[in-house]
C-alpha cells in the first residue's frame, strides 16, 4: 500500500497483526509465493539474499543512525527556519518580497520531496535540501502569523507539536497504539478524504467562494485542523512501526536516512495543523 509519506512508500506500510516477520521474514531471493517467483526487491526490501535470519552487520541500519539522521534533518529545518524569520522580514514594507521567497522555497521543497519520494534509494542531499526549503518557508509562515495574528501562537505550536509527538510515542511503546493493516488501511483512506477535501477547498476559495468550505475559520476550521492532527499522529505511529521493523530485520544503513525524511515530513504537516488550531481559536477569542 502506498501512502503520501516517502518512507512508508519506499517499504510499504500494510502490516498483518502477527507481528512484522510476517512481512520482513527472510527467505531466499526467488523464492515462490503463491506457485510463483518472487521479487525480493518488491515483497521483502530487507532480503540480502538466501540468509534467513535478521542482519547483524554493520551495514545494517541501527536506532542510533535513525536518531542522528533525523536530529540533523529537522535541525536543518529550525535552523532555515529561526534564519528565515529573522533575515525575511514581515513588516508592510517586505511582506511582498518574503511571502514570494516562502512560496517559491515551499514550491522547492514539494519538487525535492517528490524527487525522492520516486527515487529508489535515499539521497542525503535531497533530503537536507528539502528540510532547508522547508524551513524557509514554516519560518516566514510563523512569522507572519505571530506577528499579524496571533502573537506568542509559535511557541504554542512547537510546543504542542511536542505534546503530540511524545504522546504517540508513550501510546506505541506500551501498545496502546496497534499498527495492524486494518489501522494501516484506515489511516490511507481518511488522508485520502482529508486531502480531497483541501483540494476541494482550494478550488471553491479559487472560484468564487472567498471562505472555500469554511475550513478557514470558526468552529469548522479548528475541527477540521484537529482531524489533521489526528492524522498525523496516525502516520507518526506508522513511522514508528517502519524504523521499529527496518531496524529489527536489517534493513540497509542508508534506509536510516529514508527514516529521517519520512519523520520529518510527519512531524511538520503535525506543526502546521496544531498552527492552524491554536491561530483559528486565538483569532475567535
Amino acid at each position: 500500500m502506498r501512502t503520501s509519506n516517502p518512507f512508508l512508500s519506499r517499504w510499504g506500510a500494510a502490516r498483518d497483526a502477527a507481528g512484522p516477520a510476517d512481512v520482513y521474514a527472510r527467505r531466499p531471493v526467488g523464492a515462490a509465493v503463491g506457485g510463483r517467483p518472487a521479487d525480493d526487491h518488491l515483497t521483502n526490501p530487507y532480503a540480502p539474499g538466501a540468509d534467513t535470519s535478521p542482519r547483524t552487520d554493520r551495514t545494517a541500519v541501527t536506532m542510533d543512525d535513525v536518531i542522528v539522521r533525523t536530529g540533523t534533518t529537522l535541525g536543518t529545518v529550525a535552523l532555515t527556519a529561526v534564519l528565515s524569520w529573522l533575515l525575511l522580514p514581515v513588516d508592510e514594507a517586505n511582506i511582498g518580497r518574503s511571502y514570494g521567497i516562502a512560496v517559491g522555497a515551499a514550491l522547492v521543497a514539494f519538487v525535492l520531496s517528490m524527487i525522492q519520494a520516486f527515487r529508489r534509494t535515499p539521497s542525503p542531499a535531497l533530503i537536507l535540501g528539502y528540510a532547508a526549503f522547508e524551513g524557509v518557508f514554516l519560518g516566514v509562515l510563523s512569522s507572519t502569523i505571530s506577528t499579524y495574528i496571533a502573537p506568542g501562537v509559535v511557541v504554542q505550536a512547537v510546543l504542542g507539536t511536542f505534546a503530540v509527538s511524545a504522546s504517540v510515542l508513550v501510546a506505541y511503546r506500551m501498545r496502546w497504539i496497534r499498527v495492524t493493516q486494518r489501522f494501516t488501511g484506515f489511516v490511507a483512506a481518511a488522508a485520502t478524504g482529508f486531502l480531497l477535501l483541501l483540494v476541494a477547498d482550494l478550488l471553491f476559495s479559487a472560484f468564487g467562494a472567498g471562505n472555500g468550505l469554511g475550513f478557514h475559520s470558526g468552529g469548522l476550521g479548528i475541527l477540521f485542523g484537529v482531524i489533521g492532527i489526528l492524522l498525523g499522529a496516525a502516520f507518526l505511529a506508522l513511522d514508528f512501526r517502519q524504523v521499529e521493523d527496518a531496524v529489527a530485520y536489517g534493513a540497509p544503513r542508508e534506509e536510516a536516512w529514508l527514516a529521517a525524511f519520512g519523520l520529518t515530513t510527519t512531524l511538520v504537516w503535525i506543526y502546521l495543523e496544531v498552527l492552524r488550531v491554536l491561530t483559528l481559536f486565538n483569532s475567535d477569542n
